[in-house]
């Protein structure tokens, strides 16, 4: 059994994140020594790394529920693990993107900067007028599109999650 520090230490997860993913029923309220401190086993040790391990790659808490749902489930399809995990990669994909128009946007600005004063700054210039700017990367129409996007697709997606159980 583990102390949540030592649960901390061996996961590489901040005390008050453990704490979280208790309180929001992520992890399994722990047992609790006579002394009231958290106590935990192996199998908490596991989930919390696996927990860990798609937070690492993206995943949103409502996915590693769902996926953590189905692996409590080992006889079952992964077919809807495939479905999340296919929705991740596509959010990944579309973040390379935005990412990707802002390099690019960056290198513009950089490039045109002639080194002399601020008043003659394009870096300052662009950033005080989007318009300057060669792609819509960072305005509420391409993060409010994405939101409805990443919606749709989880409609979608716990839809054929529950047709699939």
């Amino acid at each position: 059994m583990l102390s949540i520090g030592k649960m901390s230490a061996a996961t590489g997860v901040k005390v008050p994140t453990i704490r979280y993913y208790e309180d929001i029923g992520l992890l399994a309220e722990a047992e609790r020594s006579t002394g009231n401190q958290r106590l935990y086993d192996l199998a908490a040790q596991e989930r919390l790394a696996f927990i860990r391990h798609a937070r690492e790659l993206g995943f949103p808490l409502d996915d590693i529920r769902e996926l953590l749902s189905l692996s409590d489930r080992p006889d079952m399809s992964c077919a809807a693990a495939d479905v999340i995990a296919t929705r991740q990669l596509g959010a990944v994909r579309d973040r390379i993107v935005r990412l990707q128009a802002l390099q690019q946007e960056l290198e513009r600005m950089l490039k045109q900067c002639a080194q002399g004063t601020i008043s003659d700054c394009k870096v300052i210039e662009v950033l005080s007028d989007h318009a300057q700017c060669l792609h819509a990367h960072h305005g509420e129409d391409s993060h409010s599109g994405l939101r409805a996007k990443k919606s749709n697709m989880r409609r979608a997606s716990a839809s054929i999650i529950s047709d699939l159980q």
